[in-house]
């Protein structure tokens, strides 16, 4: 199955970010891609971390029909439906009402445009050197439980898939029971890491978690110098389940990394060393 990780530098314009987004999502899809992954706050990098406030959007589904709109939700579904694509939205900040704060939602779209997940981000990233300072619980409620989906690819072959965010990726136990019952196929991680943790940590995290699980990573990444002043480090990749770089995005800005997942690899190394089953814990 062909995938894509898109890689951007959103700006506080949700318009301008959403033009892109679909570009891109476009030559993906022209590329031949079957899933489209883009990435966390692909919809907005305000320049206050509370200007995610002010966009966020209901659930749709838990919408009275004519008291309310959600056009991001809307677009993400249309985008999916026009390319006849699985489309990983990214994250976009999703109220709960009677709440001043927000979930970090990752929401996936079949290719008739119906979503068929969601994801809240488990853990809230905080982070403090002394220069620079982030502290996401401010803001964001945290999710409760972890979310996979199946896909059937065009050759009929099924995908399980597990979604995580971000800062998830520090935590190796999350996925382990995104894996309980059913291991992985795919790990989907949409991120906006910061320049200086993504040097010393990005690369590393996600070729150990396609190690541990034995299964494919996508990580479609924010990559480059926003107009709030933050960088963040890029290098939108993809993983193969024995901790291989199949693609990477080496450079910052905007693109398209595309990739070949092979299920007939993965089967090949689970058979030559059945890690997982041999777990204990």
């Amino acid at each position: 199955m062909k995938v894509a990780a898109v890689q951007m530098v959103s700006t506080p314009r949700v318009d301008d970010n959403f033009e892109v987004a679909r570009g891109l999502i476009a030559e993906a899809a022209a590329a031949g891609a079957e899933l489209v992954a883009l990435p966390e706050y692909f919809c907005l990098m305000g320049q206050h971390d509370s200007d995610k406030l002010d966009i966020a959007e209901p659930l749709a589904d838990t919408l009275i029909p004519g008291t309310n709109s959600t056009p991001m939700q809307h677009v993400l579904s249309e985008a999916a439906r026009e390319h006849g694509i699985w489309l990983i939205g990214g994250t976009l900040p999703i109220r709960e009402p009677g709440s001043d704060k927000v979930y970090n939602t990752t929401l996936v779209y079949g290719p008739d445009g119906a979503r068929v997940a969601r994801y809240d981000k488990v853990h809230l990233f905080c982070f403090d050197d002394g220069q620079r300072r982030y502290d996401e619980a401010a803001t964001l409620r945290p999710g409760s439980e972890p979310a996979a989906f199946d896909l059937t690819d065009r050759s009929g072959q099924t995908w399980r898939v597990g979604l995580s965010v971000c800062y998830d990726l520090r935590f190796p136990e999350l996925f382990r029971q995104l894996g309980a019952t059913q291991p992985l196929d795919l790990i989907v991680l949409p991120a906006a890491f910061t320049d200086t943790t993504g040097r010393a940590h990005w690369e590393l995290l996600l070729r150990a978690r396609a190690v541990e699980n034995l299964c494919h990573v996508l990580a479609p990444a924010q990559g480059g110098l926003h107009e709030n002043g933050r960088r963040t480090f890029g290098h939108s990749l993809a993983v193969g389940p024995w901790g291989e770089v199949l693609a990477c995005r080496q450079e910052d800005g905007q693109g398209v990394v595309l990739a070949e997942l092979s299920k007939a690899r993965q089967t090949q190394v689970r058979t030559q060393l059945p890690a997982l089953t041999h777990r204990v814990f």
